[in-house]
Protein backbone atom coordinates (compact mmCIF):
# COMPACT_ATOMS: atom_id res chain seq x y z
CA UNK A 1 0.00 0.00 0.00
CA UNK A 2 1.31 3.43 -0.95
CA UNK A 3 1.44 6.01 1.82
CA UNK A 4 -0.34 9.08 0.36
CA UNK A 5 1.64 11.51 2.51
CA UNK A 6 4.96 9.99 1.45
CA UNK A 7 3.88 10.07 -2.21
CA UNK A 8 2.88 13.75 -1.90
CA UNK A 9 6.19 14.52 -0.19
CA UNK A 10 8.06 13.17 -3.23
CA UNK A 11 6.53 15.94 -5.35
CA UNK A 12 8.54 19.11 -4.74
CA UNK A 13 6.33 22.16 -5.31
CA UNK A 14 7.95 25.58 -4.96
CA UNK A 15 6.94 29.24 -5.30
CA UNK A 16 8.64 31.31 -7.95
CA UNK A 17 8.24 34.66 -9.68
CA UNK A 18 7.88 34.89 -13.45
CA UNK A 19 10.66 37.15 -14.73
CA UNK A 20 9.93 36.83 -18.46
CA UNK A 21 7.25 35.44 -20.76
CA UNK A 22 7.30 35.24 -24.55
CA UNK A 23 5.52 33.18 -27.21
CA UNK A 24 6.96 29.68 -27.65
CA UNK A 25 7.57 29.43 -31.38
CA UNK A 26 6.98 26.01 -32.92
CA UNK A 27 4.63 24.70 -30.23
CA UNK A 28 1.67 22.63 -31.53
CA UNK A 29 -0.69 24.58 -29.27
CA UNK A 30 -0.14 28.26 -28.45
CA UNK A 31 2.14 28.51 -25.41
CA UNK A 32 4.57 30.80 -23.63
CA UNK A 33 8.20 30.27 -22.76
CA UNK A 34 8.47 31.33 -19.11
CA UNK A 35 11.54 32.11 -17.02
CA UNK A 36 10.71 31.66 -13.33
CA UNK A 37 12.97 32.74 -10.46
CA UNK A 38 12.96 30.19 -7.63
CA UNK A 39 15.49 32.01 -5.46
CA UNK A 40 19.10 31.21 -4.59
CA UNK A 41 18.66 27.46 -4.03
CA UNK A 42 17.11 26.68 -7.45
CA UNK A 43 17.81 29.80 -9.53
CA UNK A 44 15.91 30.68 -12.69
CA UNK A 45 14.17 27.76 -14.42
CA UNK A 46 12.32 27.58 -17.74
CA UNK A 47 8.83 26.29 -18.42
CA UNK A 48 6.60 25.96 -21.46
CA UNK A 49 3.01 26.72 -20.52
CA UNK A 50 -0.28 26.95 -22.44
CA UNK A 51 -1.49 30.18 -20.85
CA UNK A 52 -2.28 32.25 -23.95
CA UNK A 53 -6.07 32.27 -23.58
CA UNK A 54 -6.16 34.03 -20.18
CA UNK A 55 -2.81 35.82 -19.96
CA UNK A 56 -0.83 38.29 -22.05
CA UNK A 57 2.95 37.93 -21.65
CA UNK A 58 3.32 41.32 -19.93
CA UNK A 59 0.63 40.38 -17.37
CA UNK A 60 2.64 37.32 -16.33
CA UNK A 61 5.88 39.13 -15.48
CA UNK A 62 6.09 39.63 -11.71
CA UNK A 63 3.36 37.07 -10.99
CA UNK A 64 4.21 34.54 -8.28
CA UNK A 65 3.26 30.95 -9.19
CA UNK A 66 3.64 27.41 -7.91
CA UNK A 67 5.56 24.81 -9.92
CA UNK A 68 6.74 21.23 -9.60
CA UNK A 69 10.56 21.33 -9.62
CA UNK A 70 11.19 17.59 -9.07
CA UNK A 71 10.23 16.27 -12.51
CA UNK A 72 12.81 15.54 -15.23
CA UNK A 73 13.11 18.20 -17.97
CA UNK A 74 10.91 17.78 -21.03
CA UNK A 75 11.45 19.05 -24.58
CA UNK A 76 8.61 21.13 -26.00
CA UNK A 77 9.01 22.51 -29.54
CA UNK A 78 12.81 22.32 -29.25
CA UNK A 79 12.74 24.06 -25.87
CA UNK A 80 13.72 22.39 -22.58
CA UNK A 81 10.97 22.85 -19.99
CA UNK A 82 12.57 22.32 -16.56
CA UNK A 83 9.57 22.83 -14.26
CA UNK A 84 5.80 22.31 -14.45
CA UNK A 85 3.88 25.48 -13.64
CA UNK A 86 0.58 24.57 -11.93
CA UNK A 87 -2.93 25.69 -12.76
CA UNK A 88 -6.57 24.69 -13.08
CA UNK A 89 -8.72 24.63 -16.21
CA UNK A 90 -11.63 27.07 -16.14
CA UNK A 91 -15.01 26.42 -17.78
CA UNK A 92 -13.50 27.15 -21.23
CA UNK A 93 -10.47 24.93 -20.63
CA UNK A 94 -8.14 27.92 -20.20
CA UNK A 95 -5.46 27.55 -17.53
CA UNK A 96 -5.80 29.63 -14.35
CA UNK A 97 -2.43 29.79 -12.58
CA UNK A 98 -1.97 28.71 -8.97
CA UNK A 99 0.00 30.94 -6.61
CA UNK A 100 0.10 32.14 -3.01
CA UNK A 101 -2.37 34.80 -1.85
CA UNK A 102 0.49 36.86 -0.42
CA UNK A 103 4.13 37.11 -1.49
CA UNK A 104 6.43 34.43 -0.12
CA UNK A 105 10.18 34.03 -0.64
CA UNK A 106 11.01 32.53 -4.03
CA UNK A 107 11.86 28.87 -3.56
CA UNK A 108 9.44 28.39 -0.64
CA UNK A 109 8.18 24.80 -0.54
CA UNK A 110 4.50 23.85 -0.46
CA UNK A 111 3.73 21.63 2.54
Amino acid sequence: MIDPLAAFGAVDIRAGTIVSAEPLEGARKPAYRLCVDFGPEFGVKHSGAQLTIRYAPEALVGKQVLAVVSLPPRRIAGFESEVLVLGFADERGAVVLVGPDDRVPNGSRLY
